[in-house]
C-alpha cells in the first residue's frame, strides 16, 4: 500500500487513519514545490493533480474522504468503520462525508468573503455548518467521547482534522466547549501523534 503525500496538506487526514488501522504502508512525497503533482504520471493516479493518493495492489484511490473509507473497510479489524448491515453505518457515512461536503465549502466560504443562497449551496452556510456541528457535539462526552458514541471511526478523523484545522491553525472555527473537548481527545490519541510526528519530519 502506497500512500503519495505532502506535508501540511489534506494529506494529514490519510496518514492519521492508516496509523489509527495499524496496516503496513510506503510512504512517496509529492514534492508540490517542483510540480510534481502535475507529472503524467502522478495524474494517472489522481488526474486532479491534488494529495493524497493511495495505491493499493490494482486499487488506486484519491480524495483524502475516500481514502478513509477505503483504509477503514479494508481493515475491519481496526475497527475504523460500522460494517455494511449496522444500522451506525447510516451516521457514520452522513458524517464521513460532511467533511467534504459540507467543512471544505463553509471555509472556502468565510476565506473569500462568498455571500450564499443558503436555500441554493449544498453546505447551506458556514454558520449552519458549524451550529450542526456543534449541536452534534454537544455532550458526546458523556455518550461515549465520540460522533458515534463509544466507537472511534473514521469519521473522527476527519471531523476531528477539520475542527483542529479550523480552530487552532486558520482561527476561523469559534472556540466553544463542545469543539474544545472533542478536539483535545482527538490530539491525545497516540495514532494522531505518530501523523504529527511523521507531518513535521516531512515537512
Amino acid at each position: 500500500m502506497k500512500l503519495y503525500w505532502t506535508p501540511r496538506t489534506r494529506s494529514m487526514r490519510a496518514l492519521w487513519l492508516l496509523e489509527e488501522a495499524g496496516c503496513a504502508y510506503e510512504r512517496i512525497l509529492v514534492d508540490l514545490s517542483t510540480g510534481a503533482q502535475s507529472a503524467p504520471d502522478y495524474r494517472r493516479i489522481n488526474p486532479m493533480a491534488k494529495v493524497p493518493a493511495l495505491v493499493d495492489g490494482d486499487a488506486v484511490v484519491a480524495e483524502s474522504a475516500a481514502i478513509c473509507a477505503y483504509v477503514a473497510d479494508r481493515f475491519p479489524e481496526a475497527g475504523l468503520a460500522p460494517p455494511v448491515g449496522d444500522p451506525a453505518r447510516g451516521r457514520y457515512l452522513q458524517w464521513l462525508f460532511f467533511s467534504a461536503g459540507c467543512v471544505d465549502p463553509a471555509f472556502s466560504e468565510r476565506m473569500n468573503g462568498w455571500t450564499t443562497d443558503s436555500a441554493a449551496t449544498g453546505w447551506g452556510s458556514f454558520d449552519r455548518v458549524f451550529a450542526v456541528l456543534e449541536e452534534a457535539l454537544d455532550g458526546v462526552k458523556a455518550r461515549g467521547g465520540w460522533i458515534l458514541g463509544e466507537r472511534f471511526s473514521a469519521a473522527d478523523v476527519l471531523l476531528g482534522i477539520d475542527l483542529h484545522y479550523g480552530k487552532d491553525i486558520i482561527g476561523l472555527v469559534p472556540r466553544r466547549p463542545a469543539f474544545e473537548d472533542y478536539v483535545a481527545r482527538c490530539l491525545d490519541r497516540p495514532a494522531f501523534q505518530r501523523a504529527l510526528a511523521i507531518d513535521a519530519a516531512g515537512a
